[in-house]
């Protein structure tokens, strides 16, 4: 728990969604113009470790059955060329679900 609060959890986690230095979030920036994974890959012409992490936290949630429908439509932009507003517009108009059993909402 003491590793996730520190800096290189959550801490780090901020920064790669947040800093214009950050390849992960470059790389979701461009995705979010338009720009295919591979388009997106040239233009940074570093490693992007989020496509990895995408692709196996999806096969993680398939294997364990477990349903992350965030991952999935991040993998469907990465990997089968669903464009960034219709996985945001699938997201958006899903049907509401119970995510957190023991919540009294």
């Amino acid at each position: 728990m003491e590793s996730f609060f520190g800096l290189s959890g959550i801490g780090d986690l901020i920064v790669t969604c947040t800093s214009t230095h950050s390849r992960n979030h470059n790389c979701g920036y461009l995705l979010g113009k338009g720009k295919t994974l591979e388009e997106a890959k040239k233009e940074i012409r570093q490693e992007i470790e989020g496509v990895n992490c995408a692709r196996a936290a999806m096969a993680l949630a398939n294997k364990h059955h477990v349903n992350m429908p965030i991952v999935e439509q991040i993998n469907a932009v990465l990997f089968e060329g669903k464009s960034a507003d219709e996985a945001l517009e699938e997201l958006i108009l899903r049907e509401r679900a119970i995510e957190y059993q023991s919540l009294k909402w």
